[in-house]
């Protein structure tokens, strides 16, 4: 399938045209963003192990029940995907206190939390995609009632479904944000999960496999992009 017009550039991926109206190409940079892109860099190979990375785990989500956007894997960078409309809704997880959350509540970071928690921001750059809750998504219109539930049972399902397959590669899913589409009158789950999107600590030593690394100044960025590849991909 070849890709036409750019409809789209993200601060992590390119979004292009196909022949077939309702089929998109995604192709993946290596450009890195951190606190609402005030800071930039590049984390050499991210494109590609996000990319392969993502279309694994949409096909077990898939497996297990969870419609995606996924179609087809075209190259290392590039995936074919089913045409939606963002629904413009950060939808974030979090099974154990790290980030704005250890911040704003005052929780250790590590702290294991009693139930998983989940949260929405408004997708909105210029805003800073500022959190939101269920009654203020309704009043502006972000989304319906009926697709608000639909994103929220979605959510915490696959929350359930990714500590599982995560554990099973020593890998503790801390929390991620996700995003749904509408594809004609069904919510289905779009964009990644990766090491971009997701909080990864290793299962013993709590080391931090993700994006953190880079938004910490910690080092080892690529480093820690490639183990969670490996651990994906071995068997």
């Amino acid at each position: 399938m070849e890709k036409l017009d750019m409809l789209y550039e993200g601060k992590a991926k390119k979004v292009f045209k196909t022949a077939d109206e309702n089929l998109f190409i995604v192709e993946y940079k290596d450009d890195a963003t951190a606190f609402n892109g005030i800071k930039k860099g590049s984390i050499i190979g991210k494109g590609v192990i996000n990319n392969k990375m993502t279309n694994i785990v949409f096909k077990y989500l898939e497996e297990n029940g969870v419609e995606t956007h996924l179609v087809e894997e075209l190259s290392d960078r590039a995936t074919l995907v089913k045409k939606v409309s963002i629904v413009p809704l950060e939808v974030i997880i979090r099974n154990v206190a790290a980030g704005s959350f250890s911040k704003k509540f005052g929780v250790e970071e590590g702290t294991a939390l009693l139930n998983p928690i989940l949260e929405f921001s408004y997708k909105n750059d210029e805003l800073g995609d500022p959190m939101i809750n269920d009654m203020q998504i309704l009043a502006i219109g972000l989304a319906k009632k009926e697709e608000l539930i639909s994103i929220s049972e979605q959510a915490l399902r696959i929350n359930e479904l990714l500590k599982a397959y995560f554990i099973e590669k020593g890998i503790k899913l801390i929390d991620f944000k996700i995003e749904f589409g509408r594809c004609g009158d069904k919510i289905i789950l779009a964009d990644e999960v990766s090491p971009d999107t997701c909080r990864l600590w290793d299962v013993e030593t709590n080391e931090k496999l993700d994006k953190d690394r880079f938004r910490r100044d910690l080092g080892g960025v690529e480093e820690a992009y490639e183990e969670v590849w490996r651990r994906i991909t071995s068997k």
